[in-house]
């Protein structure tokens, strides 16, 4: 089997090292264009995780590295002067230089050919001479590029600049530093990788003067939003000025030493996504193939855990075509994962300037959980101590989780911070609900949330999603609503009650969910009116009629008339729906607001009929009693509702008088590209938080109570909405409760209830075990 390797790099190298020395009689060839002692950075941080797989798959490169690396467990936080310290979280290091020369050593010996100083030929003569070819050329890969066609990568800029530098100690643990300069904040994210009372066989790393032992050395990067690095004047400075003005702007982290270059530059980081990894027998590996941000550590990790993947799969399977594609199938799941990590933990970094004003641990708690990886449990098993004052800043009884402590909002105190959040049922008839409307919300306010919503009542039959919908426009419906208040009141004491208005406006007329998504009515539709005579779906949905000046006063009454009959039934929070391309909404959205009169165009123009709205319903709603307002803070849509958009409405609302902002996302537009993963939406919720000082409800894809406490200990969210977990299980929060072994106010188990309080055994699994070792 003859195999090209293009790219020098640890993945390429080790996919070659492996690959040989799984088959000896494999002919091999590495081709790099740089010499072998070029390298580029300085430190590599790999886990634990991917050091065992090393192990596991070649001891011999496994001892090398362990003889080589810098450990260590702490991270330093500094934030305006003072250093925080989390421990537990052990890291390991290597000179990048010193593992290429691990690696060359070790493909030497096996017998791989090494071509440095050489260009690979050109992609497709490699694949047409070679029985498989190895694209492991990094994110400018030339090889990706050569078949563009059937890789079809996807590449995104980011919003910040960043420069690879190194100092001659060794920093004592893993540096987040936040300078905050007249120019902006600007961050160093610095770790050692070379200590000098390692091991004896450790050798310097590049820089210094031959025959002088530096004192160890440092990774130091340096990073900086866009307009920062060019207000500082640093886009006009080369290598060594550039250097030279960072040392000097973090002079107290480097304790006054100098920090040097190697080919070092300011670029900006590339998130690299393709949709296919393999071309006939070329298989992209590393950079080539994917990017993760530098902050999550994961570039050379996720590269020589790629190229384990690929040796086995290529030992393992029968053929070269199974082999790459379970390699592939093997791999993006975790390169996926890792990538939704160090993009959140990018766009954190890239909003800091947002987070410099919070208090200090904090601060802290919320930059070492900032890629949602490390969560509030976590850290706690890590660190307790460090957890612990973190809690008692947040105000945290002992003993009481931060989920579990109350929050009030105007004259409604919630007795902790679970909502079940608003899902549609379409269980309604004529927009009445009914008995398992009762059963729905009952179940779950005796489950222990702090409040729970009901679905989106709407405000006119024509208003309603499905003929499902439920209603507040008739007596009928209100007197219907009544008797499921009355028995969350009595028989949920301490569960409040809260009520979602709104009008499906364009999206309206359709099946329920179950019969077919969005999907009109195969018969008895009814007109719908929107903003602008756009349908949802062009050619599927109707097409609304345009509702004029002189109509928008009756849809305001209405919603007015649904808020007096919900104060009336003795709901505790009103929510206005402004969210997910429902009425209110597709006024807010400029791609399904096209009016040329006072209410679309600019931002505040289509501000102007929700806020008329709100303004309505808040005259009618009590004056004790909270009122919300949901958005969709993205339209996940080039040209449509992005974050800045979101902090403006939100900020537009509180002004009004709205108590929260739930900030949602998405359900504009049926073309939209949501970027789905685990809490998802909450970066949003964060976003307005921080930007407009108004409590917000974080929604979107929250399912553990653990994350439930990391975002509201980091400062993500004052409350957080829970759905289909509590679709899963109606007592969600009172379970929560239980595995987190409190039993306080924040969580009471109704008394008919209290004697199955505690987790059940789960069968012999639970059986204490004996001792069978000495």
């Amino acid at each position: 089997m003859r195999i090209a390797v293009v790219g020098g790099g640890p993945g390429g190298l080790y996919a070659a090292a492996l690959l040989k020395r799984l088959g000896p009689d494999r002919d091999i060839t590495v081709w790099e264009r740089n010499a072998p002692e070029d390298t580029f950075g300085f430190g590599v941080v790999l886990s634990d995780e991917t050091l065992g797989g090393i192990e596991q798959a070649d001891p011999a490169v496994y001892e090398a590295l362990r003889r080589e690396f810098v450990r260590w467990d702490d991270i330093d936080i500094v934030h305006r002067g003072r250093i925080l310290t989390s421990g537990g979280h052990g890291f390991a290091a290597i000179g990048r230089r010193r593992l290429l020369e691990i690696l060359h050593d070790r493909c030497a010996r096996l017998g791989v050919r090494l071509c440095f100083r050489t260009e690979a030929p050109d992609p497709a003569a490699l694949a047409a001479g070679h029985d498989l070819v190895i694209a492991a050329d990094g994110v400018h890969s030339r090889t990706r590029d050569a078949f563009a066609h059937a890789f079809r990568p996807r590449i995104e800029t980011h919003r910040c600049r960043y420069i690879w530098l190194a100092a001659d100690f060794a920093l004592d643990a893993f540096r987040f530093e936040v300078a905050e300069t007249p120019y902006g904040v600007m961050q160093l994210h610095g770790y050692p990788y070379h200590r000098p009372t390692a091991t004896p066989g450790t050798r310097p790393p590049a820089g210094p003067a031959a025959g002088s032992e530096p004192a160890g050395a440092s990774t130091v990067i340096i990073e900086m939003r866009e307009e920062v690095w060019q207000a500082a004047g640093l886009d006009l400075c080369d290598e060594q000025e550039s250097a030279a003005r960072c040392a000097k702007i973090f002079c107290e982290a480097l304790r006054g030493r100098p920090l040097r270059g190697n080919n070092s530059a300011w670029t900006v980081f590339r998130t690299v996504v393709n949709a296919r990894w393999s071309h006939g027998n070329t298989v992209l590996l590393g950079d080539a193939a994917h990017t993760a941000h530098f902050s999550i550590g994961s570039g050379t990790k996720l590269a020589v855990e790629d190229a384990l993947s690929l040796a086995a799969c290529i030992e393992e399977q029968d053929g070269l075509p199974a082999a790459l594609a379970t390699y592939e199938a093997e791999r993006r799941p975790v390169v996926e994962s890792t990538q939704r990590a160090a993009t959140a933990s990018l766009r954190w970094f890239e909003d800091l300037a947002g987070y410099v004003d919070q208090p200090d641990r904090q601060f802290a708690f919320n930059l070492l959980t900032r890629s949602r990886r490390v969560t509030h449990g976590n850290l706690r098993l890590r660190d307790a101590r460090f957890t612990g004052l973190v809690e008692r800043d947040f105000g945290c009884p002992d003993g009481t989780p931060p989920m579990f402590t109350p929050y009030r909002l105007r004259g409604l105190t919630l007795r902790n911070r679970v909502i079940v959040s608003p899902m549609d049922m379409y269980a309604a008839v004529d927009g009445v609900p009914g008995d398992f409307h009762l059963v729905h919300l009952g179940s779950r306010a005796l489950g222990g949330p702090g409040l729970v919503m009901t679905e989106m009542v709407c405000v006119s039959a024509e208003g309603r999603i499905t003929p499902g919908c439920t209603g507040l426009y008739t007596e009928e419906q209100a007197a219907s609503w009544r008797r499921i208040v009355d028995f969350v009141h009595t028989s949920a004491a301490g569960t409040a009650l809260g009520v979602q208005l709104g009008h499906s406006g364009r999206k309206g007329s359709t099946r329920r969910m179950w019969e077919g998504i969005d999907d009109p009515l195969p018969a008895g539709n009814w007109p719908l009116v929107a903003a602008s005579p756009l349908p949802y779906r062009h050619g599927v949905n109707q097409v609304p009629r345009e509702l004029s000046v002189e109509e928008l006063p009756l849809i305001r009454e209405q919603f007015m008339a649904a808020a007096r009959r919900a104060a009336d039934c003795g709901f505790d929070l009103l929510e206005l729906h402004c969210a997910h391309g429902y009425l209110l909404s597709g006024f807010l959205s400029p791609l399904t607001n096209r009016r040329t009169d006072a209410y679309g165009g600019a931002l505040a123009n289509r501000l102007r009929f929700p806020l008329e709205v709100f303004d309505a319903v808040r005259e009618v709603w009590p004056q004790d009693r909270p009122m919300t307002v949901r958005i969709s803070a993205t339209d996940w849509m080039r040209g449509g509702t992005d974050a800045a958009d979101a902090v403006a409405i939100a900020r537009a609302f509180a002004e009004h008088g709205a108590d929260a902002i739930d900030v949602s996302t998405g359900q504009v537009v049926a073309d939209e590209r949501p970027e789905y993963g685990r809490s998802y939406q909450t970066p949003y919720a964060d976003r307005v938080r921080n930007a407009v000082g108004v409590p917000v409800i974080a929604v979107g894809a929250i399912s553990s109570w653990d994350d439930v406490n990391s975002l509201l200990l980091a400062g993500r969210a004052d409350l957080c909405a829970v759905g289909r977990p509590h679709l899963y299980d109606p007592h969600w929060t009172l379970h929560a409760a239980a595995e987190q072994e409190y039993a306080g106010l924040g969580a009471p188990w109704p008394d008919p209830y209290r004697a199955g309080s505690r987790r059940p055994p789960t069968g012999r699994a639970d059986t204490p075990k004996p001792r069978l070792t000495l």
